[in-house]
């Protein structure tokens, strides 16, 4: 697949280690504004880094959009004449809806959005796809690329808000409860270094247990927690203080206010 990047930042560069480490690509280009932070991709040989958006387009088939929302509009104007039927489209810009990209570039395109994490570069990556009528037929592909770093899940467009919170923003949240145990660890008399693989180590066993197994929370659960025991003493503590509510609450706070992003995206006039 001869695939271009637009927008090598965090996530896109994250995207592209992911690709790579994979051998997801027959040729890759990665365009940022200031070339000189990923000069470090072109040790891979199939890799062209460029400032050079057109460039990218005219050599690739599959375009991976990573720019900030502000940025697109511009972009994807930019590049409208070098479009054809082959190219797909994907975006993975938070906030900019199917509709706004087909007003830009058409319906008659293959567009779809992906909401992926920054784990991508790690091949754990959670990522979520939904695409125009037309761009259905490339589901499958963008499935396809995404799942050879993770996992995907095709979904409505009208719950990608809610995908980015428990997605994306959810690396975040699980890196902060991950940091908790870790500190807890400490307190318990590991050092750091062993309180975070500690931490981690358990962290992902308990996510595969699920994963593998296909069970609930709550079965799993059941099979630690004995009768006057250590674990549901603990449990019942971190319930006492709230750590469920708050979790809920931090989630339902960061879509807010991805809410109040898309909002504020809808209303500028180009």
């Amino acid at each position: 697949m001869k695939i271009a990047i637009i927008g090598a930042g965090n996530l896109g560069v994250s995207i592209a280690k992911g690709i790579l480490n994979s051998n997801g690509a027959t040729s890759m280009y990665l365009t940022k504004r200031n070339t000189s932070d990923i000069e470090q991709f072109e040790k891979y040989g199939n890799v062209t880094i460029t400032s050079d958006n057109r460039e990218a387009v005219k050599n690739s088939d599959i375009l991976i959009f990573a720019v900030q929302p502000s940025q697109l509009h511009d972009i994807l104007r930019d590049i409208k004449d070098l479009l054809t039927d082959n190219h797909v489209i994907i975006s993975t810009i938070t906030g900019f809806s199917i509709a706004k990209m087909e007003a830009l570039i058409g319906p008659e395109r293959n567009i779809i959005r992906s909401m992926p994490n920054t784990a991508i570069s790690v091949g754990q990556s959670m990522t979520c796809i939904c695409s125009n009528d037309k761009g259905k037929k490339k589901i499958a592909l963008a499935k396809a690329i995404f799942n050879r770093m993770g996992h995907s899940m095709e979904i409505p467009e009208q719950q990608m808000q809610a995908a980015t919170v428990i997605c994306a923003s959810g690396v975040a949240f699980w890196m902060r409860l991950i940091r908790a145990t870790t500190q807890g660890a400490i307190q318990l008399g590991f050092d750091a270094k062993e309180a975070q693989e500690l931490a981690m180590h358990t962290c992902n066993g308990a996510a595969n247990l699920l994963i593998e197994s296909g069970s609930h929370p709550e079965a799993e659960i059941d099979k630690v927690t004995t009768p006057k025991g250590c674990t549901i003493q603990g449990l019942n503590e971190m319930e006492h203080q709230g750590l469920s509510s708050s979790l809920i609450q931090g989630i339902v706070a960061s879509y807010e206010k991805i809410s109040q992003i898309k909002k504020a995206n809808y209303s500028h006039t180009y």
